[in-house]
């Protein structure tokens, strides 16, 4: 099989709407209209209810109720209000895929969001905003598989479950590739920065292709330490446990380990955009 067989189905493909593109392809461009970009946002009525409904609970514990986004990017600036129109876009994407249950698929790739942008903000290496970005995307492959070829999907969750092959060698004995290659075929095609592709295809081997990319490292850690948060891992173990090598790939300092009980604590801030 081949990347490009699941790309074909393209009456499957997730449906991200026109804005959530538009601003992510304007991540690194520092003289974009993002006013242009608000009043995009302000007419799509799905992500403003939904990002609205965000700004307006105790995550952000506003003094008073906003009604408009312009209200909302007035207050909370552009960049939060970036990073909840692309989750929202995501999330809404798609609205059933066998084999997946999409609300915890969801608060799983919030919760990498944002912990790589957690990450991000402790290293001038790699841009906050584009790791936020990343880490909601970063399990699209997945996403991609089960909605083009569900009954592969479940052979290799079996293999998986069943404990007779790895996810990386089950994906790529019955697929021949990965469904990180997958992910970042899919943004391509979107036409979506390379870089952030080139993250979701390497995150889970930063070191297989030679000098690690720095946004790669970010999304790799922030998958260890959401995984120790789904497992509820006690913090001496996830100190154990740090992939200390990615951390210094990524430029952050050897200090963060003593930070990570803050990063344990970053949880379901955005799961009210999955309403």
């Amino acid at each position: 099989m081949q990347i490009q067989d699941l790309l074909k189905q393209t009456d499957k493909l997730p449906n991200v709407p026109d804005v959530v593109r538009e601003l992510i392809q304007l991540l690194n461009n520092s003289k974009a209209n993002y006013s242009d970009i608000a009043a995009s946002v302000s007419h799509d009525q799905t992500i403003s209810l939904k990002v609205l409904r965000v700004v307006n609970s105790a995550y952000f514990g506003l003094s008073r109720k906003i009604s408009s986004i312009d209200e909302a990017t007035v207050l909370l600036g552009m960049d939060k209000l970036k990073t909840l129109v692309i989750a929202s876009g995501f999330s809404s994407s798609v609205s059933q895929v066998d084999g997946i249950k999409l609300p915890e698929f969801w608060a799983e790739s919030f919760r990498v969001a944002e912990l790589a942008q957690w990450f991000a903000k402790r290293t001038e290496r790699v841009d906050a905003d584009e790791a936020f970005t990343v880490g909601i995307v970063h399990n699209i492959g997945r996403l991609l598989l089960h909605l083009t070829e569900p009954d592969i999907a479940q052979d290799i969750y079996a293999l998986v479950a069943n404990r007779k092959a790895s996810r990386l060698k089950a994906e790529h004995d019955l697929l021949g590739f990965t469904t990180q290659d997958a992910g970042k075929a899919l943004m391509d095609l979107w036409k979506f920065p390379s870089g952030l592709g080139d993250a979701v295809q390497q995150h889970k081997r930063p070191f297989a292709e030679g000098d690690p990319i720095p946004l790669a490292c970010v999304l790799n850690l922030a998958c260890y330490i959401s995984a120790c948060i789904r497992t509820d891992r006690d913090l001496d173990l996830v100190r154990d446990g740090f992939p200390s090598a990615v951390a210094k790939a990524a430029g952050l300092s050897a200090g963060v380990i003593y930070e990570l009980d803050d990063a344990l604590m970053i949880g379901e801030g955005l799961n009210h955009l999955l309403g």
